[in-house]
């Protein structure tokens, strides 16, 4: 067992020499994992970094492709797109002396991105894989009142959950209560926690404090990103850094959220932890989207099981 002064997620990691850290669900994710790739640096460890990407990977030339549906990203690429990501970090981590390449995978659905996800583990004989969503969508099993926006996290998740030649696969969310806005009901997330718990899937959870390095350059990389992307701004990441920062209640850092209230508090600056195999064994859905290629396909299986079940009801906050 775990000591109690030991992170569990850090002691699951410890042995792995080459980690891969993966945005699950698109767009700003993999900044959500940012504060735990600079850690596992600051270790010595050698950390590769990944995306599922909404920016548009298409206008790539053919040599930034390294396996299909496996793209690489640096500081100079698709420097004319406004919206990029990867790029955008990518510009960060140099500017601040760290590896500078986040690969990137197109939307598709289960198959080419395990596809990929293998290639790119081989390319650089990765030993263990940590999954990241901003938010918690991805702890939903199916059949809750609302399911946020499920369909990359667990494509990813499902990805991944197959690849049993990597001796560890975890996957952390942080940002609990940003998926209310996508009706996320988030006594029904402790529920789904409460019972990975008792499955040994949950590996605890902790803070990104600032006054720590990797608070403080974490806090520093999303205000680098706010500023290069001012009309598409993560919200997701906005409101963790203003948690880190000790701020509180309905916060205004984008005009994007103008139209509504935000409730940020000191849970969303928390690192939750599960082991990924524990994880997807108990999706409801997962095997209905596996044989899938196309994203909309993923959208649709969901959907089709979703009019097949009986949902949990909603619950309220008893105090």
């Amino acid at each position: 067992m775990t000591p109690l002064c030991s992170n569990p997620l850090f002691t699951r990691l410890a042995d792995a020499e080459r980690i891969l850290v993966a945005g699950a669900g698109g767009g700003f994710d993999i900044y959500s994992g940012l504060p735990l790739v600079l850690s596992l640096l600051h270790q010595g460890k050698q950390v590769h970094l990944a995306n599922l990407s909404f920016s548009s990977l298409a206008g790539l030339p053919v040599d930034d492709w390294i396996a299909p549906d496996l793209a690489v990203v640096t500081p100079d690429s698709a420097v004319h797109q406004s919206y990029f990501p990867e790029r955008t970090l990518a510009q960060w981590l140099s500017r601040h002396g760290y590896p500078s390449t986040v690969h990137a995978f197109p939307q598709t659905g289960v198959r080419p991105l395990r596809a990929a996800y293998q290639a790119l583990i081989d390319l650089h004989c990765i030993d263990a894989v940590v999954l990241v969503d901003g938010g918690t969508d991805i702890l939903l099993r199916g059949d809750e009142a609302g399911l946020g926006t499920p369909e990359e996290d667990l494509t990813s998740v499902a990805a991944l959950a197959a690849l049993n030649d990597i001796p560890t696969r975890l996957v952390v969310s942080v940002g609990f209560g940003v998926d209310a806005y996508h009706g996320v009901n988030h006594v029904q997330v402790l529920e789904n926690i409460a019972a990975l718990e008792r499955d040994g899937a949950y590996l605890g959870a902790f803070s990104i404090p600032r006054a720590t390095r990797e608070g403080a350059l974490y806090l520093d990389a999303v205000t680098h990103a706010q500023r290069n992307t001012p009309e598409h701004p993560s919200i997701v990441n906005g409101s963790i850094a203003a948690a880190v920062r000790g701020s509180f209640g309905d916060v205004r850092f984008t005009d994007r959220t103008r139209d509504s209230e935000l409730f940020v508090n000191p849970l969303m600056s928390l690192y939750f932890a599960f082991d990924l195999p524990g994880l997807a064994a108990r999706c409801l859905y997962l095997d209905r989207i596996e044989d899938t290629h196309l994203m909309r396909q993923v959208h649709s299986r969901i959907a089709e099981f979703r009019e097949s079940i009986a949902t949990r009801p909603p619950r309220n906050f008893p105090h």
